[in-house]
This record gives C-alpha cells, structure tokens and sequence, in this order.
C-alpha cells in the first residue's frame, strides 16, 4: 500500500486545519476519480472489503447521498444511520452510538451533527477515520472542496479570481469552509448580504465584507448564493423572505453586474425565488448540478486517502 503524497491525515474534520498543499491533494485525487464516473463499468476496488458508516444527525440529500455513492463507487460496504432511527432517539450519547458503530465492525464513520465540534470529538475517542460531513454552523469541508474543485475545473488556477459568497453567512458552515479554501487557492473572497447576516468580523478571516450588492457582484468571477439558514437562526435577523429576495435575492438584472463568463453557483438546497430566480438556476452561467456530480469524485478522494493513511498507521502500529 502506498502512501499517499502530501496527506498524512486519518480523520478530516475541516478546512482551517489543512494547508494549500493538502487541499490541491485531495483535489487532484478527485480529477483523477472524476473521469471514472462517466464510465460503464464505474466502480473501483479501492475500498473492497471496508464499511462505511453515514451518521447524520440533520436532513440531508446530496451530502448524504453523495458520499453513499462514492463509497458504493470505491467498492465500500454502505450503511445510513439517521438520528431518529437510532438509538440517540432514545438518549444513548453521541460516542455511545458511535463506539457501537465501531465495534459492529465500522472502518470509517461520516458524520454530520447540529452541534459544532462533534466530529473533532470522536476523532479523539474512536479509533477510525472519521469524516465531518457538516457540524452545526462550524464547517462543511466536502462542500468546500467540491467547490473549489468545480471553480479549478472551469478557470483553472484560481490565483487573483473574485469569489462572492450571497446571502446567510453568520449560520452558513458552507461560507467558512469556503472562505479557508478559497483563500488558500489564492482567491479573494468577497462576503455580502445584509449586515444582520454578514457582520464585519468576517473581515478579520481574510474575506471582504459589504452590505451593498452591486458591489459584491461587480467584477466577480463566481457567485455562490446561499439559502437562509433559519433552522440555526434562534431571531429575526430581517423582516421577511421578501424583502430579503427585493434587496438581495439574485436576478437576470443583477447578474447582469456579474463578468459576463461569471458562474453561478449554490451548495443547495435552492429556496427558489428567494436567493435565486430559477431562470439564473436553471441557465447555461449556472455550474449547480456540476457541483452536485463533483461531489462525487471529491468524495470518493477524501474517503481513499484517509483510509488509505488509517491503514497505513495501523499496520505501524502492529509491525
């Protein structure tokens, strides 16, 4: 088995903790994964013989469904597990579920949680690679990969490229994975909604901050629209859905502030007519369903290498 270069990782918990070179690793093993899926035959024996557990704890369908597939792909065993059919249900803790999992023979475990740090947790306590598939309002690694990977594939190096990030950023896990990405990339990554979503501390990460659209979308290379998060929101944060669409929803008039070879993009899921008109989510400037199938190969690279250095370090352990 060989050691894969420039990843020593078992478990990825998020996107502050890796560096530039780590993050085009995991990058440049999905591009090689990604041609696979456009094959007949698309499965690989990478993972033969492994059980991959999905634990979510929140709804999910692409996160969830994507990283199934890919380890149906990688030729894992799969299984889900959701909060409400587990025994979490029934006030087992989060490591009791989990240290189950394990013994009943789990090789990986993804995880998505409501509470931020759960996946660190278990990474201290289980002695399996485990993945953050989102937690709470703290990161959504894969997400940001697959779009970094999405954005690589379509400008190339993304080195002095201006990314904006729309709409519910405060509760967004998806803007701040983003924002440690992106940057390392070499982007500029522009934050803009209302000030109630988007408080100025942000620029203390590196990202740009405004409350005035235009300004957040003149010039810029890719737009990500983000929907409001209201299930992490505990107050109003503006006075309604429409007045929020009237001052920053995004239309064919305000794309128009856009680069002309702009994109459109959106973690999903879409609140149509809301942050985004569906003629805009639907057109040819529009990368959302790429992003969905990028997901995939992304997915596939991160459950490889971190099980490939798991059993690596497990046969350390034992020799």
């Amino acid at each position: 088995m060989k050691k894969p270069a420039n990843w020593n990782r078992k478990h990825l918990i998020g996107i502050e903790e890796l560096d530039r070179t780590e993050i085009e690793t995991v990058l440049d093993v999905a591009r090689s994964f990604r041609g696979t899926l456009d094959r007949p035959v698309k499965k690989l024996p990478s993972l033969r013989g492994k059980t991959v557990v999905n634990l979510f704890m929140e709804p999910s369908t692409r996160t969830r469904l994507a990283f199934e597939v890919a380890a149906k792909r990688l030729s894992a065993d799969v299984i889900s597990v959701g909060g409400k059919s587990s025994s979490l249900s029934k006030g087992e803790t989060l490591r009791d579920t989990a240290s189950n999992l394990q013994a009943l023979g789990a090789d990986l475990i993804v995880l998505r949680h409501s509470s931020a740090g759960s996946p660190l947790y278990l990474s201290r306590v289980l002695d399996i690679p485990i993945i953050n598939a989102g937690d709470g309002a703290h990161e959504h690694p894969s997400q940001a990969l697959l779009d970094a990977f999405t954005l690589r594939e379509r400008f190339g190096d993304l080195a002095g490229k201006k990314i904006t990030i729309l709409g519910d950023v405060l509760f967004s896990r998806v803007a701040r994975s983003n924002l440690w990405a992106l940057s390392k990339l070499g982007a500029s990554v522009t934050f803009g909604g209302p000030a109630t979503l988007v408080p100025k501390t942000f620029s203390e990460f590196g990202a740009e901050v405004t409350h005035d659209l235009k300004k957040a979308l003149a010039d810029a290379d890719a737009v990500m629209l983000l929907r409001i998060q209201h299930e992490r929101q505990t107050s109003t944060h503006f006075p309604s859905l429409e007045e929020y669409t009237s001052m920053f929803g995004l239309n064919e008039a305000r794309a128009s502030w856009l680069k002309p070879d702009a994109i459109i993009m959106h973690p999903g899921p879409i609140n149509r007519g809301v942050e985004i008109d569906s003629s805009l989510a639907d057109s040819t400037r529009s990368v959302i369903l790429d992003q969905v199938t990028n997901g995939i190969a992304v997915r596939m690279a991160i459950l490889y290498l971190c099980s490939t250095v798991a059993d690596l370090q497990r046969k350390e352990v034992s020799s």
